[in-house]
């Protein structure tokens, strides 16, 4: 695919030194009609090409795309994706059809003489409320998901986590028993209390910090995000969820996983994507690629920002409940 851009790339450049050199070689010359038909019928030839290239795109490029939602909350962003996609597909496919056939339509020719007229306020008022009022409904759309995202109000069965950034790694701590977090600041970063908690806090003392993110299918999940030293930004694009860390305040957001990593992985969209870089990778002389749900960050954090991600693994609540009870205490790595 890379190789075809390439090649497309060449050819646009050398048709534009060629279109260039006529230009200059013209001189005093004016087109005839024959030129201008001509030109009329090249912009069909490459309307045509430039449905075929999309057409060709929007089929051999879809396994690059993100596979359903992974999060009951994620599901409105692939609803609001589709609809602008759709929306603004519809209107370019069909824009692009008028202005390529316009040009052939109404290609100059010395027997006819071009209208003008000044205004008209019935095809202004089209133009402009139309677009006004579709963007009122997707952004509107997109506001209640924002809010359905961040209303974090019913806590009653969500696991509170918080995530720690760092150049360049990230660190999780589940709340306790108590399902609440103790109090975190850098000033009490010192040994192996890297996340700078407060363990003065005697809701510190049952929070477990580990360095895999382990979550419940069809639980709520409450994130709560800190920095430690420069801007990150939370990024676990399967679940539909970004926030950024900002070194000074806490940020958050919540989701609930729809799909086990395992149960995901069997996703057809899943298996066609793992299929093909599996292809890329042996003719490297990589090992195989497993899907898995990554943590990411999404802000140039430094040299090594490419490489900051951490695990996360979607299981059953059974499961769940058996890794967690495993996880020692902050209050006991500490006083080890």
């Amino acid at each position: 695919m890379l190789a075809l851009f390439y090649i497309f790339i060449g050819v646009a450049i050398g048709v534009s030194f060629w279109q260039i050199t006529r230009i200059l070689n013209l001189r005093e010359s004016v087109a005839n009609d024959n030129d201008n038909s001509k030109q009329g019928k090249y912009a069909l030839l490459f309307m045509a090409f430039l449905y075929a290239m999309m057409i060709y795109c929007l089929i051999a490029m879809n396994v690059i795309m993100l596979p359903e939602s992974a999060s009951i909350e994620g599901e409105h962003d692939d609803n609001l994706f589709n609809i602008t996609f759709w929306l603004i597909g519809i209107v370019q496919f069909a824009m692009q059809f008028l202005i390529f056939y316009f040009t052939f339509k109404y290609r100059g020719n010395k027997n006819n003489k071009a209208k003008f007229y000044a205004d008209s306020h019935k095809l202004e008022a089209i133009w402009t409320i139309t677009p006004a009022v579709v963007l009122v409904v997707l952004i509107g759309y997109g506001l209640w998901q924002w809010n359905n995202v961040m209303d974090l109000s019913d806590e009653k069965d969500a696991i509170v986590i918080e995530v720690y950034s760092q150049q360049f790694r990230w660190d999780a701590r589940y709340a306790g028993e108590d399902n609440t977090l103790g109090y975190g600041n850098v000033n009490f970063i010192k040994g192996v209390n890297t996340m700078g908690v407060d363990m003065s806090d005697k809701n510190s003392l049952d929070d477990k910090q580990v360095t895999e993110l382990y979550l419940p299918k069809g639980r709520k999940i409450h994130f709560k995000f800190r920095s430690q030293d420069v801007l990150h930004s939370a990024y676990m694009p399967h679940f539909r969820a970004q926030m950024n860390c900002v070194p000074g305040m806490v940020t958050e957001f919540g989701f609930t996983p729809k799909y086990t990593t395992e149960e995901m992985r069997q996703q057809s969209e899943v298996v066609d994507k793992t299929r093909e870089i599996n292809k890329i990778r042996k003719a490297k002389g990589e090992d195989p690629y497993e899907f898995d749900y990554l943590l990411l960050c999404n802000k140039i954090c430094g040299a090594s920002h490419y490489n900051m991600q951490m695990k996360i693994t979607v299981v059953e609540q059974e499961e769940y409940d058996k890794w967690i009870a495993e996880q020692p205490t902050l209050s006991t790595v500490i006083n080890q």
